[in-house]
C-alpha cells in the first residue's frame, strides 16, 4: 500500500531563500509524492528553471509548470527574480509553457480527487484563478495548506504572499476545502537560524544550490527564517503547529489595509491557523528529512 502523500508545491521560488528550503525538503521527504510544482508571480519561467535545477539535483522528474506573472487586479509587488542569475552553470531547462499552471492543477487534481495536498507558498494567483474557472476544484481537494497570513498579536500588518495579490488571497479563504490550513508569519517568524548556521547546516546535496541562492539572500539580511519549510513540514507532522479553528477574511476595500487577514476563532469555523510552533521539533525534523 503506497502511503506517501500526494503534493502539489505552488511557489514564488526565486525571490524569498525560504521556497528553496521548502522546495529540498518535499524532493527529500520519503513520504512525499511531489506531483507537481507550479511557479506564480514575476518572470514564472526563470523560477520553474529554478525549481527544474534542483529536480535534477535530486534525480526526480517532477511536471514544473509556470503560472500567472501579475496579479489579478494590484499591481506587481515582485516583477523579478533575484536569485536566478545564482544558477550559474547547473542544468536546468527553459522549455515552460507560459501560463500552464492553472491548467495542470486543475487536471491533476480531477485526476486525484481527494488525494492532493495543495501547498501554496507564494502569492495566490494561480489559486485564485484555478478556484475562479472550477469552483467545484476545492472540494476535491484532501487538504489546502498555506503560508499565508497574520492571525496574532495587536500589531496589525499585512503578510507578503496576501499582500502581493489580496484579491486572489480572499478567493482562495472563500472556498469551501475540507481542510484549509494557514500557517502565518507570527508563527513562522518564530523558526529562523542565522547566516553562519545556514553556512554550517546545510550539507546535503540538495542543498547546495540552495546555498547559493542564499548568497543573494544574506547581501540584505543576517539570518534565515523557516516560513514555507514549517508550512511543509506540517504536512507530515501535524504536531509541529498547534492549529485552531475559525474563520480568516482578507481585506480588499481598495485601502493601504488591502491584505490585512482577520482571525475570528470558532469551534466550527472553515479554517484552520497556527497559534503556536515548537521550533526546536521543527529543526530536527527538518534536517532529519534533508540529510
Amino acid at each position: 500500500m503506497n502511503d506517501k502523500k500526494k503534493v502539489i508545491l505552488d511557489t514564488d521560488i526565486g525571490s524569498d531563500i525560504d521556497d528553496a528550503v521548502c522546495l529540498a525538503y518535499l524532493l527529500s521527504q520519503p513520504k512525499c509524492e511531489l506531483m507537481g510544482i507550479t511557479t506564480v508571480s514575476g518572470q514564472p519561467v526563470k523560477r520553474a528553471a529554478m525549481a527544474d535545477a534542483m529536480c535534477r539535483i535530486a534525480g526526480k522528474k517532477t511536471p514544473i509548470h509556470s503560472g500567472a506573472e501579475n496579479p489579478m487586479i494590484v499591481k506587481p509587488l515582485q516583477p523579478e527574480v533575484p536569485q536566478f542569475e545564482r544558477l550559474g552553470s547547473r542544468e536546468y531547462s527553459m522549455d515552460f509553457p507560459e501560463n500552464s499552471a492553472v491548467d495542470f492543477l486543475r487536471k491533476t487534481i480531477r485526476e486525484n480527487p481527494h488525494e492532493i495536498t495543495l501547498l501554496a507558498i507564494g502569492p495566490f494567483t494561480n489559486i485564485g484563478i484555478l478556484f475562479l474557472i472550477d469552483p467545484e476544484i476545492p472540494s476535491l481537494l484532501k487538504e489546502l495548506v498555506l503560508m499565508s497570513g497574520k492571525f496574532l498579536g495587536d500589531g496589525r500588518a499585512p503578510e507578503w504572499n496576501v499582500k502581493c495579490d489580496p484579491h486572489a488571497a480572499k478567493i482562495m479563504y472563500n472556498a469551501d476545502v475540507k481542510i484549509h490550513r494557514s500557517i502565518g508569519i507570527d508563527v513562522t517568524s518564530k523558526v529562523t537560524m542565522e547566516r553562519d548556521e545556514v553556512r554550517e547546516k546545510f550539507k546535503a546535496e540538495i542543498l547546495q544550490p540552495v546555498l547559493d541562492f542564499s548568497e543573494a539572500w544574506f547581501s540584505h539580511t543576517k539570518k534565515m527564517t523557516f516560513h514555507d519549510p514549517l508550512a511543509a513540514a506540517t504536512v507530515f507532522d501535524d504536531t509541529i503547529c498547534e492549529f485552531s479553528k475559525g474563520n480568516i477574511d482578507v481585506e480588499t476595500a481598495g485601502t493601504e489595509k488591502d491584505g490585512f487577514t482577520y482571525w475570528e476563532p470558532s469551534n466550527d469555523g472553515r479554517h484552520e491557523a497556527a497559534l503556536k510552533v515548537d521550533a526546536d521539533r521543527f529543526t530536527e525534523h527538518y534536517f532529519s528529512v534533508v540529510k
